[in-house]
C-alpha cells in the first residue's frame, strides 16, 4: 500500500508536458466499490462516465481485504449491489477457483448469513482476488474508462463557476471535465475541494440529541475494552506514574461524557492470511520493529485474556478476513486523527505507521516468550495468503478507513432515523447492520488503569431507510456534485451506514439522480424524487420494508421505545456506572439497544445512578426489566426524594406488570430544586441484577400526604 500510495503522489506531483482532457456526462472521483456501481448505472441509463482515481486497485475495501461481509439484512440489498455479490457467486462456480481447498471442506458460514446463498445465487463471503477481478470484468464489460494513479489537486484543482463544478484537475496536470460529479472517496477529497460542507471528529450528544453520541467513557461494548480484565497499569513501571506512560496509551484526559471531540474511529487493515503451507509467506518483523511497543499486549496476556483468534473469520481458500478484536488487536487506536485532512504525503505516512504496527503485532504473536505459548505455536501456523496483493508484498492495498470526513449536506442521517424514532423522507436505499462505531482512544482512568473509548454496538432495530438528501450537499455549497460515501451523517449514524453494501447502493442512487439531473438540466438538489423512486425501483432497488413500519409504528413486542409511553423514560444509556456491567439484549422486551447486568457479581462494588430534573410534584417510579428465572430477587433500590432516601427491593424474576414493561416502586414527591435520583446496586444479592429503564409518571399524592 505505502510504496503504491508513494509512486502515486510523488509519480504525478510535477505536471507532466503534455497534459490530458477528458470529457464526460458524470465524472466519478474515487476508486472504491461505489465508484463501479455508480459508473455501471450511468452506462446503462445511456450516459457518458469515466471513473478517475488515485487508486491503483479498484473495489477499495471490497478488493482490499473486507471479504467477511458486513451484510446485515440482505434482503435490503438490491439492484447492482446485489449483482455484485451475484457475480461474486458464479466466480465460485468455478472449479479453478477452489484452489487450495474443496468447495464442500469450505463450509458456509458467514456473517449471520451463509456464505453462499445457492437459491437466491449470491455469495457474500469472498478472497480480495475475486472481487477485484469482477470489478475490473465489469468495467470492461460496460466499457469505462478508468483512470488510474490519479490524484486531485485538493489546492486549486477545482474549478467552480455559478455554485458548479466545471472541471477538475489532477497534480499531473490532466483534467477532468463533466456536468455532474461523484465523489466516491473514502475521505472525502472532491467535497471538500469543492466547498463543500463537512464535518470530522465526533458530534456531542445534543447536537442531534442522540444517546450515543461524543464521548463515551464507561461504555464498554463488544469486548474491545480492559473492563473485564484485572485492573492493567499503564505505566511502564506498573503502578508508578513517574515512570512515563507505555506506547499506544494516551496521556490526554478522555474528556467529558456526550462532548464532542475531534477523534475518528481507529483504522486497521483487513488481512488476508492463510494456514496453507503451500500458500504461505511467513510474517517478519518490520523495519524499526521494537517490541517494547506491545508491552501493553504481553500485560493483557498475563491478565489472562486469551481471544486472539476470534475474528479470523473463514473465506474460501483456507483464507481468513481478520478483523480486530479484543482490547489491543489489529486497530491502531489514535494514531490517524489528523488522517482526514492531511496532504497526500502526511497520510502515507500515517498510513505506513498503521501498517508497521500490524505487523509488529503479528511478528510479536510469533516470537516474544511473553505471549502465552500456545498462542505463540497456533500464530506461528498463520502467514500473509502468498497469492494476494502480489504487487504489494501480500499486505492489503487499502487501509480501512472507517471514517472521514462526512458531508453536512441537505438532510443529516443521524442515530434517530436509524432507530426508527424520527421518519426519513425521500429514501434511496436501505441499510441494516448495526451502529457499529470502532474505538477512538486508549486512555488512563482516574483509577490508573488503562482503558479504551469509542466502541459503540447498538441496534438499529430492522432496517432503516437512507435520505436522498444525505447524499447531496447544500444548494448554496454546490449544485452538481453528489455524494454516496462520505454522507450527511452523524458520527453515530455513519458507523451503521459506513458499510461496502451500502456504497454500492447509494452510489448507484447517486449516480441514478446524476443523470436524471442532467437529462431535465436541473440541480442534484431538485430532481424529483417520484421519479428518482421510480427508476430506482424499476433498477431493482429496495427503498422501503414492511418490518421499517412496524418499528415506526412502535408495534414490535421486543423492542420498547421510550417515546411510546407517557411521563419521562430514562434509558440504561442515561444512567451513569460504578463498576463493571455489561451490554446484553439476550432477554426482550427491552428499551432501545438493550439493557446491562453486573454478570452476577453480588458484590456490592456495582452500581448504576439514574438522575433527572422534575418539575415540583408527586411522581409514581417505575422500573424495567426484562425478567428471567436467573435475575436477583433482592435488588436494592435507593430513591432520593424531597421527603429524603428510601430504600426498597425488587424482585426481577417476577414479570412487570404496568403497561407489561415496568413494576411500581411507589409514589414520591421531588422538588425541581434538586435532582431525582435512584441508584440501583447489587449489594447482597441472588442473582443477576439488571439495568433497563426508569420512568417517572405524574401521580397523585399518597393518602398520607393529602
Amino acid at each position: 500500500m505505502i510504496g503504491l500510495i508513494l509512486a502515486g503522489v510523488y509519480g504525478v506531483s510535477t505536471p507532466k508536458a503534455f497534459a490530458e482532457s477528458y470529457t464526460a456526462d458524470v465524472v466519478v472521483y474515487g476508486g472504491t466499490s461505489a465508484a463501479i456501481t455508480a459508473a455501471v448505472q450511468v452506462k446503462q441509463m445511456g450516459r457518458s462516465v469515466l471513473i478517475v482515481c488515485p487508486d491503483q486497485h479498484l473495489g477499495g475495501l471490497t478488493s482490499g481485504g473486507l471479504g467477511w461481509t458486513d451484510t446485515g439484512k440482505k434482503e435490503v440489498i438490491g439492484g447492482l449491489s446485489r449483482e455484485f455479490y451475484h457475480r461474486v457467486y458464479l466466480k465460485y462456480q468455478q472449479a479453478e477457483n477452489w484452489n487450495w481447498q474443496s468447495r464442500e471442506s469450505y463450509g458456509n458460514r458467514g456473517q449471520g448469513n451463509v456464505a453462499i446463498d445457492g437459491k437466491n445465487r449470491t455469495q457474500w463471503i469472498f478472497e480480495p482476488h475475486i472481487a477485484e477481478q469482477v470489478f475490473d470484468e465489469w468495467v470492461s464489460e460496460c466499457e469505462i474508462p478508468v483512470y488510474r494513479d490519479q490524484w486531485l489537486d485538493r489546492k486549486s484543482g477545482v474549478e467552480v463557476v455559478g455554485g458548479r463544478i466545471k472541471s477538475i484537475r489532477m497534480l499531473g496536470g490532466d483534467v477532468f471535465t463533466g456536468k455532474v460529479f461523484l465523489d466516491v472517496t473514502y475521505e472525502g477529497d472532491l467535497m471538500a475541494a469543492a466547498g463543500v460542507s463537512y464535518h470530522v471528529g465526533r458530534e456531542s450528544s445534543e447536537t442531534y440529541a442522540e444517546n450515543w453520541a461524543g464521548i463515551q467513557t464507561g461504555v464498554n461494548h463488544h469486548g474491545h475494552h480492559f473492563a473485564n480484565l484485572p485492573a492493567i497499569s499503564p505505566y511502564v513501571v506498573p503502578g508508578d506514574p513517574a515512570s512515563g506512560v507505555l506506547p499506544r496509551v494516551s496521556a490526554d484526559p478522555p474528556g467529558k461524557k456526550g462532548d464532542a471531540d475531534d477523534r475518528v474511529q481507529a483504522y486497521c487493515f483487513r488481512m488476508c492470511l492463510t494456514d496453507h503451507p503451500g500458500n504461505l509467506v511467513p510474517f517478519e518483523a518490520p523495519k524499526g520493529y521494537d517490541p517494547a511497543e506491545y508491552e501493553l499486549l504481553a500485560r493483557i496476556y498475563e491478565a489472562g485474556w486469551r481471544e486472539t483468534f476470534n475474528k479470523f473469520d473463514p473465506i474460501p481458500n483456507r483464507k481468513t478476513d481478520t478483523n480486530n478484536h479484543g482490547p489491543m488487536s489489529t486497530d491502531n487506536i489514535g494514531f490517524n486523527y489528523d488522517y482526514p485532512e492531511a496532504s497526500y504525503e502526511r497520510r502515507a505516512e500515517i498510513i505506513r505507521e498503521h501498517e508497521n504496527y500490524q505487523k509488529g503485532w503479528l511478528y510479536f504473536h510469533v516470537s516474544d516468550p511473553r505471549v502465552p505459548e500456545e498462542i505463540r505455536e497456533e500464530m506461528k501456523r498463520w502467514g500473509l495468503a502468498a497469492d494476494e496483493f502480489d504487487d504489494n508484498g501480500h499486505w492489503p492495498h487499502q487501509i480501512y478507513v472507517r471514517e472521514a470526513r462526512r458531508m453536512i449536506g441537505q438532510f443529516v442521517m443521524t442515530e434517530n432515523e436509524l432507530q426508527k424514532r424520527r421518519p426519513t423522507p425521500q429514501s434511496v436505499g436501505m441499510g441494516s447492520y448495526s451502529i457499529d462505531s470502532h474505538n477512538t482512544q486508549r486512555y488512563i482512568t482516574p483509577e490508573g488503569r488503562v482503558q479504551n473509548e469509542g466502541d459503540i454496538g447498538v441496534s438499529t432495530y430492522g432496517p432503516y431507510e437512507i435520505a436522498y438528501g444525505s447524499l447531496v450537499p447544500k444548494a448554496d455549497d454546490c449544485e452538481n456534485l453528489i455524494v454516496p460515501v462520505c454522507v450527511s451523517s452523524s458520527h453515530i449514524a455513519f458507523g451503521s451506514i459506513r458499510m461496502e453494501p451500502v456504497f454500492m447502493i447509494l452510489g448507484q442512487s447517486a449516480a441514478t439522480a446524476a443523470v436524471l439531473a442532467i437529462e431535465s438540466d436541473l440541480s442534484v438538489q431538485e430532481v424529483p424524487y417520484d421519479l428518482l423512486q421510480q427508476r430506482l425501483l424499476a433498477d431493482g432497488q429496495v427503498l422501503h420494508s414492511a418490518k421499517n413500519v412496524s418499528a415506526v409504528a412502535g408495534q414490535s413486542s421486543s423492542v420498547l421505545f421510550p417515546k411510546d409511553f407517557s411521563g419521562v423514560v430514562l434509558d440504561d444509556s442515561q444512567a451513569s456506572f460504578v463498576g463493571t456491567w455489561r451490554q446484553s439484549a439476550a432477554n426482550r422486551p427491552h428499551f432501545l439497544s438493550g439493557y446491562r447486568h453486573e454478570d452476577n457479581a453480588a458484590n456490592g462494588k456495582c452500581s448504576a445512578i439514574f438522575e433527572t430534573k422534575l418539575p415540583t410534584g408527586f411522581y409514581e417510579i417505575q422500573l424495567a426489566y426484562p425478567p428471567n428465572t436467573n435475575r436477583a430477587t433482592n435488588v436494592p433500590v435507593k430513591i432520593s426524594s424531597a421527603g429524603g432516601t428510601t430504600s426498597v427491593k425488587v424482585n426481577q424474576r417476577s414479570k412487570p406488570t404496568t403497561e407489561k414493561a415496568f413494576t411500581s416502586l411507589g409514589v414520591y414527591q421531588f422538588d425541581q430544586r434538586q435532582p431525582a435520583k435512584l441508584t440501583i446496586s447489587n449489594q447482597g444479592t441472588d442473582g443477576y441484577v439488571i439495568v433497563d429503564a426508569v420512568r417517572f409518571v405524574p401521580a397523585d399524592p399518597p393518602p398520607s400526604d393529602r
